[in-house]
């Protein structure tokens, strides 16, 4: 007998009460089965499954590293680095925090996080150098969701996970799929479009600046920077290099880049305790908890969802109203930046990527790129009114109203929105490396 009336007034009780998602999921999940007349095991086989991928391994070693940098000295060799190569250039300090903020999210796949890290240091600077206010808030607000689409966002990961087994891909068999070494190819210009034009509307606001002031250019300031960041710069290039040259696995990858973390800021500039550590873990692995525990259940649900052909009941109804790839592309980018207001980015791929990936495969759409566009949209979903996270932990942070954080980001999200239109309508830019280096 399936559960009672009573079991599906409970779980949106639960959900307006402050449930923690993976329990409501779990909850929904364990319901639907039931009322199917299935065994509640198959939510659990799922969680077996999900502890025996050796891709998710990854995941807690790119956390660790990324946590490392975050408490060590290196954002502020970053911002050093930055300076010097772009100091010189009006509203330089503005694409300095643009680019401080991507490497931030990428390596710690928190964007709140790097408004609350960075603010107190970019925000300042900022004023000093005579962008104003309002435009120093748009920016930092954008530039916390900046970095999603870099390697080794762990966003990236998750999606190229939950693609594979909606897809039906398996590791053994894994051509043509969103692997996570072809994600981390494809998000490269797409998120390099992202940040160079905010950087133009930086060099705008600098232009117009009455008070901007820029620092010349100098060749010995430069090298010092490089001196001073030597150990960290080399990283990207050993992990991306590696994976694409074939030495290394993504998994394998995650475990140089950690010891690497490790040894850098441990061992060599010194700026982590050895008493320090087992707080960086601590916390680090809190936030991986939270990810997998909110995916174990999710792909629990998903399991359902695919048994019970929801995602060809939607593809039948989208295809009696939109009949191109084109008008299915907008209609995908005006929901997932609904989603992206609602949803935090690793709980919106979990619950939604599995619902979209049958209807993105009948109008042809590669699931790599699918995963740019999906990924690109909840960046800038995060920023987008009236309930986009950001917009809140900004007005927090920096103690403006939320009304004038809207304002703030406005001209920001516009060319946002312009580089997510070339990204989903130029499949070529997610693509290219991937048929270069792929």
């Amino acid at each position: 007998m399936g559960p009672s009336l009573l079991w599906y007034l409970l779980v949106p009780l639960l959900a307006l009460l402050g449930t923690p998602l993976f329990a409501v999921l779990a909850l929904v999940a364990l319901l639907a089965f039931a009322a199917a007349g299935i065994s509640p095991v198959a939510v659990v086989t799922e969680m077996v499954r999900l502890a025996g991928s050796p891709v998710l391994v990854a995941i807690p070693l790119f956390t660790f590293a990324g946590y490392l940098f975050a408490e060590s000295q290196m954002p502020r060799r970053l911002v050093r680095l930055t300076r010097a190569a772009f100091g010189w250039i009006p509203g330089g300090l503005a694409i300095v925090a643009l680019i401080v903020c991507a490497v931030f999210t990428a390596f710690t796949g928190a964007s709140g996080v790097t408004i609350v890290a960075f603010g107190g240091l970019m925000m300042p600077a900022l004023l000093k150098d005579g962008l104003g206010r309002r435009f120093s808030l748009g920016l930092l607000t954008t530039g916390g969701s900046l970095g999603i689409l870099f390697p080794p966002s762990l966003a990236l990961i998750i999606y190229s996970y939950v693609a594979m087994q909606t897809a039906g891909y398996t590791l053994a068999d894994p051509l043509g799929g969103p692997t996570v070494d072809r994600l981390f190819l494809a998000g490269i210009l797409p998120g390099i479009l992202l940040i160079a034009l905010l950087a133009i509307l930086a060099v705008r606001q600098g232009r117009r600046a009455p008070k901007q002031e820029t620092t010349r250019f100098s060749w010995h300031e430069l090298g010092g920077a490089i001196r001073d960041g030597a150990w960290e710069l080399p990283l990207p290039f050993i992990v991306l290099g590696g994976i694409y040259g074939g030495v290394l696995t993504v998994m394998e990858a995650a475990a140089v880049t950690a010891f690497y973390a490790l040894v850098v800021e441990v061992f060599i500039h010194r700026d982590i305790s050895l008493r320090c550590l087992p707080a960086i873990t601590s916390e680090s692995m809190t936030l991986v908890g939270g990810i997998l525990i909110i995916l174990a259940c999710a792909m629990g649900l998903t399991n359902y969802l695919i048994d019970a052909e929801i995602p060809m009941q939607i593809l039948a109804g989208i295809e009696e109203l939109i009949t191109s790839r084109i008008g299915f592309l907008l209609v995908l980018n005006g929901f997932l930046l609904i989603v992206g207001c609602l949803m935090d980015v690793f709980s919106a791929m979990i619950v939604v990527v599995p619902l979209i990936i049958p209807v993105a495969q009948r109008y042809g759409v590669d699931l790599t790129h699918l995963g740019i566009i999906f990924l690109a949209n909840l960046e800038i979903g995060y920023m987008t009114p009236p309930v986009g996270l950001n917009l809140f932990i900004a007005s927090f942070r920096f103690k403006r109203p939320i009304i004038e954080v809207y304002a703030a980001t406005l001209p920001f999200l516009l060319v946002l929105l312009v580089a997510l239109l070339l990204i989903t309508y130029l499949p070529d830019l997610s693509l290219v490396l991937v048929r270069w280096l792929g």
